[in-house]
């Protein structure tokens, strides 16, 4: 039998009959229920009827000694009344102030009369069980996990496996709310089979070890956004939100400029906002804006054509839901984001014509969190704006960069606690590193020329054997930078043998062409800048620079077809 306990206070200056009921569980039932608005005013409809039975508690308070009364009410055992009670799970929770009255199925009042001094103490510890219960809620954010990726020529299937099975480990620690997934959850549009069931393998372990937990998906510029929402009516059961399109809907003429048309197209922003609900009730907007194309921002600037898009989208969301914590999820190229020198993964349009400028927005999410650039960081000047960086480097330009996700955690402020409200910094963010399977490994680490003797003593002394000639589970990924004027091409090629015979994998060697020392070349005194050079014979320059490279000079038969290449290019 379910105990329920309902704590009253019972003023000695009123004396008609209504009561303020602070509603609080004892023992909870097996059930949850996510819709704690709906459940209380359910719960008040069926306890309109007992009110007659409170009020005989009244007379037993009504003098200079007692002033507070604890009622426990013990509800009939049927199925009526518990299924008002599903959302109290996991701990003892406390709600209120709610205006209630006893249901006329609870019977065998037991009534505990406290002392002023016994109100104020549980008064105190009621105030600590709030603002320990009751004012938070938890967010995981992460981005660009592209699923199916090849590193090299490396699947990295693996690696992904050993990612995703930490991140259950985090939901399983934390118990999240939400989990926000921004971007580039493939590394193409067409997934190999492999890459797409180890996805939905993960959704279906984290929304069975969280069953509570709202997972939301968007989009990013590596994967089909068709095809990332073709299972949206399915998972949406299962707590999974997807958003890879952003939908439009035909809105009847209402300017001048409709005349012709009888209207025109809008974005469909109600299917961008998904509100997420924790256990105790408490609310939070998300902003699920997947990326955008140029075909969805038809502006004559891309980038203006996103400012405008989010801007709108936020000030919608605000007015639907006035007065809830937004936070937007997004995959895009942010001004100002640091990105690696030499790094091809972050498709970067040059010229910055994709680039979004958050300076001046006012009216911005209380927070943002973001994919597409790999490497975790603040969002140029803002302290509400993330980058939560990708899970695994994608590069050896990437070598350096920190894994992980991010823990966002949104406090619920109140103003009789003197919080401030409204915009104010009433969440954290607190880094969850992870550590990759895989270390990349750059050799050298600097530009010093190493002989090829050296250069074995290094690989042996850098990198670990392997175990009866196999890869361990966390073998290293590494380049070799070689400058081939000290390394002949069987020297290369007996290092690549002796680094394949390590607990490691070659992915890459570098050849390091060194530059033109000027002072080689004939005639070098009169040569300070590369205009010289180019007002040389383009011949003579030539030569110089087969000599260098190649140690020896250019034979004649090579000089006459070079001869011959360069009269015919200049004809």
């Amino acid at each position: 039998m379910e105990q329920i306990d309902f704590t009253t206070t019972l003023n000695r200056d009123f004396g008609y009959h209504k009561m303020n009921l602070l509603l609080h569980l004892i023992e909870f039932v097996d059930k949850p229920n996510r819709n704690l608005r709906s459940i209380v005013l359910n719960l008040h409809s069926k306890v309109m009827n007992a009110h007659s039975e409170v009020m005989n508690v009244h007379s037993k308070v009504m003098n200079e000694t007692f002033y507070y009364a604890k009622i426990q009410l013990y509800p009939i055992l049927n199925k009526t009344f518990p299924e008002y009670l599903h959302f109290f799970i996991h701990n003892s929770l406390f709600f209120g102030p709610i205006s209630l009255r006893i249901p006329n199925n609870c019977v065998n009042f037991v009534v505990r009369l406290q002392t002023k001094g016994q109100r104020i103490a549980n008064q105190r510890q009621r105030k600590r069980l709030r603002l320990d219960i009751l004012m938070s809620m938890k967010i995981l954010a992460t981005s660009d996990w592209h699923l199916g990726n090849l590193f090299h020529g490396n699947d990295r299937l693996p690696e992904h496996k050993h990612f995703l099975k930490w991140l259950l480990e985090q939901i399983a620690e934390q118990k999240p709310d939400a989990l926000l997934i921004a971007g580039d959850i493939f590394d193409n549009g067409n997934p190999s089979a492999a890459a797409q069931t180890v996805y939905y393998e993960f959704l279906a372990d984290a929304t069975q070890l969280c069953p509570n937990m709202q997972v939301i998906i968007t989009a990013g510029n590596h994967d089909s956004a068709s095809r990332l929402e073709a299972p949206r009516p399915l998972l949406t059961r299962y707590h999974v939100e997807i958003r890879g399109n952003v939908r439009k809907i035909w809105q009847q003429g209402e300017n001048g400029d409709d005349d012709k048309t009888g209207g025109h197209w809008i974005y469909s922003f109600d299917d961008l906002i998904i509100p997420v609900t924790n256990e105790e009730g408490e609310e939070v907007i998300i902003l699920a804006v997947p990326f955008l194309r140029s075909d969805v921002v038809q502006n004559a600037s891309y980038s203006q054509g996103v400012n405008d898009f989010l801007r709108e989208l936020t000030a919608e969301a605000r007015k639907k839901y006035p007065g809830r914590k937004c936070i937007m999820m997004a995959h895009m190229y942010a001004k100002g984001s640091d990105i690696a020198k030499k790094d091809a993964s972050e498709k970067i349009i040059i010229g910055g014509q994709e680039e979004v400028d958050l300076e001046g927005w006012n009216d911005h999410p209380d927070y943002m969190t973001c994919g597409h650039i790999h490497k975790r960081q603040h969002i140029w000047n803002t302290d509400w704006a993330r980058y939560t960086g990708s899970i695994l480097p994608m590069s050896f330009a990437e070598k350096d960069y920190t894994h992980g996700i991010d823990l966002i955690t949104i406090e619920h402020g109140e103003e009789d606690e003197g919080k401030e409200t409204g915009k104010s910094k009433e969440w954290k963010v607190d880094f969850l590193e992870y550590k990759p399977q895989h270390s990349l490994r750059i050799m050298p680490e600097n530009e010093e020329e190493l002989t090829f003797k050296k250069w074995q003593k290094l690989i042996n002394s850098e990198l670990a054997e392997r175990t009866d000639g196999e890869l361990s589970d966390h073998f290293d990924y590494v380049m070799l930078k070689v400058k081939q004027e000290k390394l002949t091409s069987d020297d290369i090629k007996e290092l690549e043998k002796l680094v394949n015979e390590k607990d490691a994998v070659l992915c890459k060697i570098q050849r390091i062409i060194p530059q033109l020392d000027l002072s080689t070349i004939q005639g070098s005194q009169h040569i300070t800048s590369i205009e010289d050079i180019i007002n040389r014979p383009p011949l003579d320059t030539l030569k110089e620079a087969f000599a260098i490279r190649h140690n020896a000079p250019m034979n004649e038969r090579q000089e006459k077809m070079l001869s011959d290449l360069l009269t015919t290019s200049s004809l």
